[in-house]
């Protein structure tokens, strides 16, 4: 399937063929993200990016990206200083983007407003995370990150540490290494476990699932700890945070247990969930893993702007 044109609102709409084609064009894009070669491949391309909701990597690693293959971008951080202020719709928005640049990047507070924004705007629409929703384009680096730094995705053993519940990141994420046949252990206080439908979608895709409360003996099992931050702002009662505050903390004194191969990722960014110390060890993955969006966002543009087949 072609990738011209197409917008990137789920990763439950890529097959696995389509994403590992994004990976492979994403490790080709490595040179250009380090900045070792020039490309101006999308030199006559402009890209809105609109971001509802504070952000750092993905809106940077966006700019980025479009920056290091020639083109150019327009947008906001601060949705105070747009007409939205005045009563404009997301849809009136949308079809602003059409008019002023080639895609359109969206982060949204509002789960489905990726979706809305893609049936006004004729132009490709990326979800940059929409609520609690998905994020589509950070589940494709953390699969990079995993196929790049242990060598293949299949039959790894991927604890997801943290807010399982509120967290869109582990949601995406769960249904790709899924699809990629890893075996997934679920760690959580018992109120941010991993939200009931999406763990009956991952049984009929037929996933291999553990769900614990126990860090410690994920850490033992996993090839990589995905750390996530109990998201304060998405709490709808703020006694609920407290309860589940500071829950669980990876340290360098709890990963002498682990594998010697264990990597450490975290989405970011990172409040107390992951100690300073482990900064230092051998698993810290985190930073890299950062970087690592870049190439994935790159390889996503050029598809859906069809300078790459």
């Amino acid at each position: 399937m072609s990738f011209k044109g197409r917008d990137v609102v789920s990763i439950r709409e890529f097959s696995r063929q389509d994403i590992e084609h994004i990976l492979d064009v994403a490790r080709e894009m490595l040179p250009i993200a380090e900045g070792k070669k020039k490309s101006n491949m999308l030199g006559s391309h402009v890209l809105s990016t609109f971001f509802y909701e504070p952000s750092t990597r993905t809106r940077l690693s966006f700019q980025s990206a479009i920056c290091r293959l020639g083109g150019r971008y327009i947008g906001f951080a601060d949705p105070n200083v747009t007409s939205m202020k005045k009563g404009e719709t997301l849809a009136d928005t949308a079809k602003m983007a059409e008019a002023y640049s080639d895609a359109m990047v969206l982060r949204h507070p509002h789960e489905g407003s990726a979706r809305l924004a893609a049936e006004f705007c004729s132009k490709p629409v990326i979800n940059a995370g929409d609520g609690a929703g998905q994020h589509p384009t950070q589940t494709m680096l953390d699969l990079f990150t995993l196929r790049e730094e242990l060598g293949a995705i299949d039959g790894k053993t991927i604890a997801m540490v943290g807010d399982l519940k509120y967290g869109r990141t582990v949601h995406s994420l769960s249904y790709a290494l899924a699809m990629f046949g890893a075996k997934l252990i679920f760690v959580a206080p018992k109120e941010l476990q991993m939200p009931k439908e999406i763990i009956d979608r991952l049984n009929a895709q037929g996933a291999e699932l553990k769900n614990t409360t126990k860090l410690d003996d994920a850490v033992k099992e996993a090839s990589a700890l995905y750390v996530t931050r109990i998201q304060k702002e998405r709490f709808p009662d703020p006694n609920e945070y407290q309860r589940v505050a500071g829950t669980y903390q990876v340290n360098a004194e709890l990963l002498k247990c682990a594998d010697d191969k264990l990597i450490v990722m975290h989405p970011l960014p990172r409040v107390t969930e992951i100690s300073p110390d482990v900064d230092a060890t051998k698993h810290a993955m985190y930073f890299k893993q950062a970087f690592y969006g870049v190439p994935v966002r790159m390889a996503l543009l050029a598809l859906v702007l069809g300078e790459v087949d």
